[in-house]
């Protein structure tokens, strides 16, 4: 079967073809660097992930080239610096650090380029005096504005009507724009923002002008896939598509690719909200392949509600599959059924369902295999059941307590061996006591 992934141009599940089997381009909007990333954040990453490892299977690793941006220029930025008297720098480099370590958490793969918007700054100026130049842009009052009526075909990915369109962006009413749904490439910045040198005076790039420019730097003018969250695909991808095409004259992306919404308790998660959780907390209490787990089992153009008691099942299912590929190695080949589910528009919960129906110990190698290949089990089994995940007991505690609670039976201190044991309970610690005494022990999850 040949991959077969929905396009959100169509709307329908269209056969992959990449414009060049040998050089698969993919794009995919990373963090805005200000704060920790909320679990709906991490959703994306995941998706695009397994997308980028199915892509190296079917066309070789060498073949694929995956980039995520970090956007370190925002107003959110400029804020959160304004709030807390910290340097610009400082926030993006302790949030991009962060980042990094819970995705890698999640056992998602570094992609291969993870440009800085900040380091782009020549070619988005350079964008800007192209676009200025086909007459589809113009300077006004220190900004510079992309001029939507110049776009005859403006909104095709998005879909909507332009009233729609106007309202959904909900654009600033300036004097110095033609149409209301122009949108700002450039913009000015006062003393105490930062900015750069410009033809258009001392100013910082607009949020959609960034990827754009960081695509065309680091792929090409036209590339295979672009990803995001759904909620990216108006004003963001809309306004990527419409300054990338005008500036190179061709079509911009061959295959749009967006995940669904995480929901809390049915409504979108978010920081504006307030109803998200942190991947850096989750992290504190779940294993990251449980979390990982957790992301995957929706389907990744549905929405997905997640709940905490949802991580603790899946981690009792990698508990149970842990418990199987003791000793195993992996098979030499992927399971089919696993391959042929992601091949279906990327249909992670069939893959699971796949991996379960390998769950058992005459096919624990093709268990392990196709796992891996998902980004699970990945550890160690007896490093999975002796991680600590919060601030509980650690193993060299765990292993004292042993020790204390052998002592008291060794001395018919049966009131105090239980009440070791109790305490060892109460931290997710099972004891595995065999006639000869406790040999060994492993955490369990929270229920």
């Amino acid at each position: 079967m040949s991959l077969v992934l929905t396009n959100s141009m169509s709307g329908r599940k269209e056969t992959f073809k990449p414009i060049d089997a040998a050089n698969v381009r993919m794009y995919v909007c990373g963090p805005t660097v200000y704060d920790h990333a909320h679990i709906g954040n991490a959703r994306p990453p995941v998706v695009f992930d397994l997308l980028y490892r199915l892509l190296g299977h079917l066309y070789g690793a060498a073949h694929v080239t995956y980039a995520r941006n970090i956007t370190d220029i925002d107003d959110k930025i400029i804020a959160r610096a304004q709030e807390s008297g910290r340097d610009i720098a400082d926030i993006t480099d302790h949030y991009t650090r962060i980042y990094r370590e819970d995705m890698a958490q999640l056992n998602i793969l570094p992609p291969d380029i993870e440009p800085l918007a900040t380091d782009h700054i020549e070619p988005m100026i350079a964008m800007i005096k192209a676009l200025i130049e086909k007459q589809v842009a113009y300077a006004a009052e220190g900004h510079v504005l992309f001029h939507v009526p110049a776009m005859p075909d403006y909104g095709k990915l998005s879909h909507r009507p332009r009233d729609e369109m106007v309202a959904g962006a909900r654009v600033e009413v300036a004097p110095y724009k033609k149409d209301p749904a122009d949108f700002i490439l450039w913009k000015p910045s006062s003393p105490n923002q930062p900015g750069w040198d410009s033809p258009w005076g001392r100013g910082r790039p607009g949020w959609h002008l960034e990827c754009s420019a960081m695509i065309k730097a680091h792929l090409g003018t036209e590339i295979d896939l672009h990803g995001g969250g759904q909620d990216l695909i108006f004003p963001h991808h809309e306004n990527e598509m419409a300054q990338s095409e005008c500036a190179h004259d061709h079509p911009f992306v061959r295959t749009w690719v967006h995940n669904g919404y995480v929901l809390a308790n049915g409504e979108k998660m978010s920081k504006s909200l307030g109803n998200f959780h942190t991947v850096h907390d989750l992290l504190a209490d779940f294993p990251g392949e449980a979390i990982r787990l957790t992301l995957m089992s929706a389907h990744y153009r549905q929405p997905l509600d997640f709940t905490k008691d949802g991580i603790a099942e899946n981690r009792r299912r990698l508990d149970r599959w842990y418990r199987l590929i003791g000793g195993v190695e992996a098979a030499k080949s992927l399971p089919q059924t696993v391959i042929t589910a992601l091949e279906d528009d990327l249909n992670s919960p069939k893959a699971i369902a796949a991996l379960e129906a390998l769950a058992k110990p005459e096919t624990a190698d093709q268990l392990l295999a196709g796992a891996q290949f998902m980004g699970l089990l990945l550890e160690a089994p007896d490093v999975w059941f002796k991680a600590e995940r919060s601030g509980g007991l650690d193993q060299q505690a765990v292993e004292a307590l042993i020790v204390e609670r052998r002592a008291a039976r060794q001395a018919r201190d049966f009131a105090r061996a239980d009440a070791v044991r109790d305490q060892l309970d109460a931290a997710g610690i099972r004891l595995l006591d065999r006639p000869d005494g406790t040999t060994d022990w492993e955490r369990i999850g929270h229920d």
